[in-house]
């Protein structure tokens, strides 16, 4: 009886992003409308929506982009600078493609970057994950 009670109190949420690299090696990175820095595209996961289906739902809305094969799970890390109970899953994948010319008012700006020459003002989560994807840095918990 008190079960429900507990799930609603517990106020855990949960996002997906996408490592979408191309053939070049070269990784997509969004500049919301809302808010400073680059970042992987993705979002919520919705009430009965599994994180897979969350993340190709995302990358379609955000950037115009289908996944073409199941993308790899990198990890799940805590974003608590965010909300105490807020968690981000990223996957990689390099089996996708982008419609030209896909608008959402969401994303400023959405642009395919070499791992060189990465923005200023990429996000310390998402340049700790590309650390994480390129060079074999060690796995964090925390984003």
């Amino acid at each position: 009886m008190l079960r429900p009670i507990w799930r609603l109190r517990r106020g855990l949420t949960l996002g997906a992003q996408g490592a979408l690299i191309d053939p070049d090696n070269r990784v997509l990175l969004v500049r919301h409308s809302y808010r400073p820095g680059w970042f992987f595209p993705g979002g919520g996961v919705e009430w009965g929506e599994t994180i897979e289906h969350a993340l190709a739902r995302e990358l379609e809305e955000e950037v115009g982009a289908r996944l073409l094969a199941r993308p790899e799970l990198l990890g799940v890390y805590a974003n608590f600078a965010s909300f105490p109970g807020d968690h981000i899953a990223v996957f990689v994948s390099r089996a996708w493609q982008r419609h030209d010319g896909h608008r959402s008012g969401e994303i400023a700006e959405a642009r395919l970057f070499a791992r060189g020459e990465l923005p200023e003002s990429i996000d310390t989560g998402t340049r700790a994950r590309l650390d994480e994807i390129f060079d074999q840095a060690p796995q964090a918990a925390l984003w």
